[in-house]
């Protein structure tokens, strides 16, 4: 190989790393940039929560989205997250406080994000059937989202909430051990 052959093959190389360093770091950017969308989108639900306001909590949903609840019943389509929301709203969870922390942001695709975040749900008047405080007044839940981005707007397109459940209770005297020996009869 000649000596402009060789140059030329290792310009050619150090071009497509630095045209895959631009690349990278265009991209890294870009899932900053949505993963600082998704943080605001979560945040401004929670403030939603937070004003019990059922219709901008449920904002964020697609049109035809699905809506696993805490006890597994399944909503379909934004209207009817809203409107189910509203019910909680106005009955059992009107006076509740949410605090949540997004835990993980995984971009499955450059358009596709899974959100999973933790709840802690204060003030609450009941609690729907099947589930339990997790301490004393305190409710936590794990909340993850299937986010899609179109036109530059992300949108949930699936969602599931679940209860954590309180700690099990300490034994009180510990259990029998198989290998002790038996209770003498009283002979």
């Amino acid at each position: 190989m000649n000596t402009f052959a060789r140059s030329s093959a290792v310009m050619a190389v150090v071009l497509s790393f630095c045209f895959a360093s631009s690349v990278q770091a265009q991209a890294a950017r870009g899932q900053s940039r949505d993963e600082a969308s998704l943080r605001k989108l979560v945040a401004e639900q929670t403030e939603a929560w937070n004003r019990h306001d059922a219709t901008a909590w449920s904002k964020d949903f697609a049109p035809d989205s699905e809506f696993i609840n805490i006890v597994g019943t399944v909503f379909s389509g934004r209207e009817e997250i809203a409107k189910r929301h509203a019910s909680i709203f106005a009955s059992i969870f009107k006076d509740t406080r949410a605090e949540v922390t997004v835990r993980k942001i995984l971009f499955v695709a450059p358009s596709v994000a899974v959100v999973d975040t933790e709840h802690v749900v204060t003030g609450y008047a009941g609690l729907p059937p099947g589930v339990q405080a997790t301490e004393p007044g305190v409710l936590r839940t794990r909340m993850r989202y299937v986010l899609k981005q179109t036109g530059g707007k992300w949108s949930i397109v699936a969602g599931q909430n679940t209860d954590v459940k309180p700690a099990p209770a300490a034994p009180s005297q510990p259990a029998p051990s198989s290998q002790q020996a038996p209770a003498p009869t009283g002979r």
